[in-house]
């Protein structure tokens, strides 16, 4: 997220293998604004927004259940300085705020921690890290605590031609239920314009390394849409 662009991207992600019988299939769309705003002559605040829109179907010994809406919030604010060498960084709060539309797709839990990214680019290559923790400060008293550590390393490589190939995990450990979220990408995008106007276009396979109790099984698949919006 630390660019000095407005970027806005569509993240559509394909599950499979959910649920106890491992028929089910979620679908999630993450709307992504990442925008940066200049504080002073020496730092810029970053704001990355997560708002998934999720749909998702399965079944168990009680008969098929299905859900649609919105899921839970995360917004992550970056300070990050303007001198960007010897590599890039940012700093600051993780929020959720829970504006799930069904309790199957979410935590009911308002949640804050820090968050971090660092990351370095050298003859085409691009890697580092992105971080956080969020612990569960208020909400539905009946719904289990929040307390769960994101870990997003990522390589990626970008040719003159500006195709960008790429490979990461983002990875999840839950500490209240002991389970790792971990899926995998290996990924492909390709930076077109129309007129002035940049787009990316980025597909990934996604593989579940491994996944909670009834979550998702085997690989599925990452469809990106972003519109860039550089600034200057």
């Amino acid at each position: 997220p630390v660019a000095s662009l407005i970027s806005a991207p569509f993240q559509n992600n394909f599950d499979f293998g959910l649920g106890p019988n491992q028929d089910g299939f979620r679908y999630t769309l993450n709307v992504q604004p990442v925008a940066p705003f200049s504080l002073t002559s020496r730092w810029n605040l970053i704001s990355r927004t997560i708002l998934p829109i999720i749909h998702q179907h399965q079944s168990d010994a009680a008969g098929a259940s299905s859900q649609t809406g919105l899921g839970d919030i995360t917004q992550s604010l970056f300070f990050s300085p303007k001198k960007v060498k010897p590599f890039i960084w940012g700093v600051g709060p993780a929020l959720l705020v829970p504006t799930a539309t069904d309790d199957l797709l979410g935590t009911g839990k308002f949640g804050l921690g820090p968050t971090a990214v660092v990351l370095q680019q050298a003859g085409g290559w691009t890697y580092g890290a992105l971080v956080n923790h969020i612990w569960s400060v208020a909400g539905a008293s009946n719904r289990t605590d929040v307390n769960s550590t994101f870990v997003q390393p990522f390589l990626t490589y970008t040719t003159r031609t500006a195709w960008t190939f790429g490979l990461n995990t983002e990875s999840a450990y839950n500490w209240e239920s002991e389970q790792w979220s971990v899926p995998i990408h290996v990924s492909a995008s390709k930076l077109v314009k129309y007129g002035k106007q940049p787009v990316s276009y980025q597909a990934a396979l996604r593989c579940w390394a491994t996944s909670p109790a009834n979550g998702p099984r085997g690989c599925g698949f990452r469809l990106t849409v972003t519109p860039l919006f550089p600034k200057g």
